[in-house]
């Protein structure tokens, strides 16, 4: 008689939906795939766009937002929770008050999209204030990019000094660990700064040029939800996302339309940086 396999650790992706399946809750569900665990979806938005263009956004009710959460905790035992596109203060309001009563049931990752690879804004700007004031004090980390956390901090970040002082600075002010990407910055290596209370470490992997990105801050994030949702420590997942968005951005799938290359990263179960 055959044994029932276990069941894997149930992450849930609060995010908007992405059409070229690059970014947003569709890179999430591949990442989740790749990692071995069973995603769950509650979608915030509809987005129809392609790398480098966003052309259209229709959010969701904030009903219809609630009304997900509360059935899949009611239905999974959820041990990880990753935010992306929260769009809007109605919606924000939604998400930290439904994960605000369940909080200690789950790590909660919180990448704070605020705007698309192609420059389009994904975030209103009243509810930049409901991040900093209901949203981010709930995270376990949070994982800002360098226009995110200028605009956490109000103040550009040009430099691997001031990454320092701003992954210390939003640590303090949020009480959450901080995971700050440095893919912005010019180098040879691309190199993020996590801030928790063991202080300051760097993770670096050798710059990857000329590739596409979008969509690397879900992927990313979404590794290590999905890290910490297998047990692994928070430095160990780190070190696994990043290795894991590396390989998926070196592995990139490319197709030619007329004079456009359009570019996506492969999300590849044998990427897992474990």
């Amino acid at each position: 008689m055959s044994r029932r396999a276990a069941s894997p650790p149930v992450v849930l992706t609060i995010a908007g939906s992405d059409n070229s399946c690059g970014a947003g809750i569709q890179a999430d569900l591949k990442t989740f795939g790749a990692y071995g665990v069973y995603g769950l979806t509650a979608v915030t938005c509809v987005v129809s766009e392609v790398p480098g263009r966003v052309e259209k956004v229709q959010a969701v009710t904030p009903e219809v937002l609630r009304s997900q959460i509360r059935i899949l905790f009611e239905a999974y035992p959820i041990v990880a929770v990753k935010t992306g596109m929260l769009y809007s203060r109605a919606l924000l309001r939604v998400v930290s008050e439904e994960l605000a009563d369940r909080l200690g049931m789950f790590h909660l990752v919180v990448d704070p999209v605020m705007v698309a690879s192609s420059g389009d804004p994904l975030l209103k700007k009243d509810a930049v204030r409901a991040y900093e004031e209901e949203m981010l004090p709930l995270a376990d980390v949070i994982t800002p990019n360098l226009d995110e956390a200028a605009v956490l901090l109000g103040c550009k970040i040009s430099s691997h000094r001031a990454m320092v002082r701003a992954s210390e600075e939003l640590y303090g002010r949020y009480g959450a660990a901080v995971l700050l990407k440095g893919g912005h910055l010019r180098g040879r290596d691309a190199v993020d700064i996590l801030c928790d209370r063991r202080g300051v470490r760097e993770f670096s992997l050798p710059r990857l040029n000329g590739c596409e990105t979008h969509g690397s801050g879900c992927t990313l994030s979404a590794a290590l939800a999905a890290g910490l949702a297998r047990g692994q420590s928070l430095a160990v997942a780190v070190a696994g996302a990043k290795k894991f968005l590396h390989q998926a951005i070196a592995r990139q799938l490319v197709w030619k339309r007329g004079r456009v290359h359009t570019r996506a990263l492969q999300h590849r179960a044998d990427g897992r940086g474990r």
